[in-house]
């Protein structure tokens, strides 16, 4: 699987209402065939910084979402809403879904 880590820096005025922004583009990748999970969190330390957590299904999965329209769409929506560049970790991983992490077993 693409397991993908971004970060997005968001200006002030846009805070509190950058995941309603970005509700089209992540309603629609979530739709994709080949996207496993779609997630966004809010940085506990800088409430300026959004975190998008996504993994799809191998390389196909990939390649369709960064070449679909809504994925275009998706990041001229968000532009004017950054404050710079977003920093990103992109990795091809064995697995296709979490698995348990094995040293704070519950139960």
């Amino acid at each position: 699987m693409h397991f993908i880590v971004v970060k997005y820096q968001v200006k002030p005025e846009f805070t509190d209402t950058f995941i309603e922004l970005v509700t089209p583009f992540t309603e629609a990748t979530r739709a994709e065939p080949g996207n496993l999970w779609f997630d966004w969190s809010r940085s506990v330390e800088d409430a300026n910084e959004y975190v998008l957590v996504e993994a799809f299904l191998d390389d196909d999965a990939a390649g369709a979402h960064v070449s679909s329209a809504h994925f275009a769409a998706g990041l001229e929506t968000m532009r004017p809403a950054l404050v710079s560049t977003p920093k990103i970790v992109s990795r091809k991983v064995d697995g296709s879904d979490w698995d348990e992490m094995g040293e704070l077993k519950i139960g």
